[in-house]
């Protein structure tokens, strides 16, 4: 854009913004059935802004720096009391100042936690079990796990046909990350229910499996699903997940390294919500 324009930086910074501006008042939100709060990082470090996203329409609705429950609620604020009641159900993690703020916001939809988030959590436990059974071989004079980790982050459908051997052979070893791998690929069961009865009496039986034999890291998951459960549940209800938000997080990722950091947050916000808001952003033609 920079060099199309023969513009710097701020004087393209200046066409977006108030093009995003000019879209903004253009938006029109009538009802937003289901709604989406995600993360992503910022800066380096622990430094984070919240998007809310329209679902059904595969949009930023408004970005906030940080992820507390104030700046959560400044998200809510954004649609107004209307479209806000219009909410059937929410896809958030299980961040406790995203869930604080939709039961304050809109409490009248259904809190899903998020699927993929889920996946997240058993993946890096899955991890957590293989990096210290890793170093416990190592120092008995095993290297079996050495150059696997990539392995077992994958679904069993996305290993390669060249490595699948090298993985069956793991997977008939006796070891702990083979059964934490086993127990989240098993685990994506759950999902297929088509009632939460069936998918709850799942959950029992697999949590029993985990408490039995699996380790601490993902016995910690289990335990914060068992927490979580009813909204986990929810699923059943309102078949919605973060896909849509995952999908535009990627695109976010995409302008980010295009402009390999932003000076401040709102430079950054309205790249997101130019790329990604699906505005109105056209210039009305001049009339005589």
């Amino acid at each position: 854009a920079k060099g199309l324009l023969k513009s710097g930086w701020d004087g393209v910074q200046r066409i977006m913004q108030r093009g995003v501006e000019r879209g903004l008042q253009r938006r029109n939100l009538e009802q937003i059935p289901y709604a989406g709060i995600d993360e992503k990082s910022f800066r380096k470090g622990h430094n984070y802004v919240s998007l809310l996203n329209d679902l059904s329409q595969g949009r930023v609705l408004e970005v906030a720096e940080g992820r507390t429950t104030e700046r959560a609620d400044s998200l809510w604020d954004s649609l107004g009391e209307e479209v806000r009641n219009s909410v059937k159900a929410v896809a958030i993690d299980m961040w406790d100042a995203f869930i604080k703020s939709a039961r304050s916001n809109v409490p009248d939809a259904l809190i899903v936690h998020d699927r993929f988030h889920i996946v997240g959590y058993q993946t890096k436990a899955v991890n957590q079990v293989r990096s210290k059974e890793y170093k416990e071989l190592v120092k008995e004079g095993d290297d079996s796990l050495k150059g696997t980790r990539y392995l077992w982050l994958f679904n069993v459908e996305n290993i390669t046909e060249d490595r699948w051997m090298e993985f069956d052979r793991l997977l008939k070893m006796d070891l702990k990350c083979a059964e934490a791998w086993a127990m989240r690929e098993t685990f994506r069961y759950f999902w297929d229910y088509k009632y939460a009865g069936n998918a709850r009496k799942f959950f029992v039986k697999w949590l029993k499996w985990v408490e039995e034999h699996g380790e601490e890291p993902m016995k910690k998951v289990g335990r914060m699903l068992n927490d979580h459960l009813p909204e986990v549940l929810n699923y059943f209800r309102h078949r919605i997940t973060n896909a849509v938000s995952e999908g535009l997080n990627s695109k976010i990722q995409s302008i980010k390294s295009m402009a390999r950091g932003f000076r401040g947050f709102e430079n950054y916000r309205i790249r997101i919500l130019f790329f990604c808001g699906k505005l109105d952003m056209a210039v009305s033609s001049a009339t005589h």
